[in-house]
């Protein structure tokens, strides 16, 4: 199972992620309290070990911002979190051939968006670090992310559902802040199954 630390916005989360290794991390270019500018991210990117993957998380954005961000090298994968709808995708996609993950809430889930390569099943209220019930997951054919208020008191259960990955950004945190110990032991945790 792939494991994601998103919301990294410091250069000691950097340097904390470079030392546990998750296949990817999220950059967050939305408004939000853990957003980076694009000349942080591309800071960051250059520090970040090349095994990671960046992914950069966008709210309705303008296409052309996400395609600029994209072409200077900053980000790996694309992750919408918005009102995206099936034309936005369809032209970003026209215009990038970099995999897209569609955030979407369980509540919301209702048709499938085609030019996706993965979806993250999140909370209604994303980023709340909230969970949702997973057995509420629905049967589908994509690989999927799930998110959602998880960490260390329930990552093995997390672990027994079927996904591509899980990814985490308050549950590693403490006082708002990237937790490095938190950090290891999650990635340990999934990449090994050590407790």
């Amino acid at each position: 199972m792939k494991i994601k630390i998103c919301g990294l916005f410091r250069k000691e989360d950097i340097e904390f992620v470079n030392e546990a290794n998750p296949d990817y991390i999220g950059f967050v270019f939305a408004k939000s309290r853990r957003q980076v500018t694009v000349n942080q991210a591309s800071i960051f990117k250059k520090m970040l070990n090349q095994n990671i993957k960046a992914v950069g998380v966008f709210v309705n954005a303008p296409i052309q911002d996400i395609v600029s961000i994209v072409n200077q090298g900053i980000i790996d994968l694309i992750q919408l979190h918005g009102n995206e709808d099936q034309q936005y995708i369809s032209q970003l996609k026209q215009k990038t051939n970099m995999p897209i993950i569609k955030a979407i809430s369980i509540q919301d889930f209702s048709h499938h968006y085609q030019d996706i390569d993965y979806y993250l099943f999140d909370a209604s209220n994303a980023g709340s670090g909230r969970c949702f019930d997973w057995s509420l997951l629905p049967q589908i054919k994509k690989p999927f992310f799930l998110a959602g208020g998880i960490n260390l008191t329930n990552i093995d259960d997390a672990l027994k559902i079927a996904c591509y990955g899980i990814d985490l950004s308050s549950g590693v945190e403490t006082n708002g802040y990237k937790d490095s110990q938190k950090i290891n032991e999650i990635v340990r945790r999934v990449k090994y199954g050590k407790r």
